[in-house]
């Protein structure tokens, strides 16, 4: 079957189903969808998709498919769920860290690679870095839970990041800031960046003779594997 081409997003959408709807073809899903919307198929057009429809238009292809895998794949298509599938984590070597001296842990709030271009609330994971003046390291990735109540959001995102100096996202509302500052992490907005390069400016930083004060009292925070500032 011939059909326009879609695009990387609305591609993936659709792997994504075939692979939860097992004994489905890619063949006869993307009939389905041509007959219920029309071509091309795009992310405007699947937003519309009524899964009510689709199940029962497609009463012959999903044949044998229960309730739940269907409910999967349907959510699959809507596009929820797929934005660890699109922006695939960093690599980094676990497990290999060696303390250093003057150095401190820095979160970075990441949605896609190694890049800082997610809020505090909303981003996909933290992407953990030890800095000093002449090293820099990813040591850790951590990915909040998505189930956690709106209302204890903050709070948990905080305690994800207590051993953590600062935290540097795009954005971050005063009362996620409050959090982050009682867990004595010190927030740091900016515009999206990649992680090693805005970093590389905090090494710059860190060198100076005599640093911010907020960043001494930063660097003096106990935690696993940073030791107080100045100490040798």
């Amino acid at each position: 079957m011939k059909t326009q081409a879609l695009n990387d997003e609305v591609a993936l959408r659709i792997g994504l189903a075939v692979k939860e709807l097992q004994g489905v073809n890619t063949s006869d899903l993307l009939k389905l969808l041509i007959t219920i919307m029309g071509e091309p198929i795009t992310q405007s057009k699947l937003a519309r998709l009524r899964a009510k429809k689709v199940r029962s238009l497609g009463e012959d292809v999903f044949k044998g498919i229960d309730a739940s895998q269907f409910e999967k794949a349907f959510a699959l298509l809507k596009g929820r769920g797929i934005r660890q599938y699109l922006h695939p984590k960093p690599e980094f070597e676990s497990g290999v860290f060696c303390e250093i001296s003057g150095s401190l842990r820095v979160a970075c709030a990441s949605d896609r690679g190694e890049s800082i271009d997610g809020s505090f609330a909303e981003c996909v994971r933290f992407l953990i870095y030890q800095v000093s003046p002449d090293y820099l390291r990813l040591i850790d990735i951590r990915e909040p839970s998505q189930k956690i109540a709106r209302a204890e959001r903050n709070q948990a995102r905080a305690s994800l990041l207590q051993d953590c100096a600062l935290v540097y996202s795009t954005g971050i509302g005063a009362a996620a800031a409050a959090k982050a500052i009682k867990a004595g992490v010190q927030p740091i907005t900016l515009s999206a960046a990649n992680a090693q390069d805005a970093l590389s400016k905090l090494q710059e930083v860190l060198a100076q003779i005599n640093p911010p004060p907020w960043l001494v009292k930063a660097m003096g925070k106990p935690s696993l594997g940073v030791k107080l500032y100045g100490e040798v």
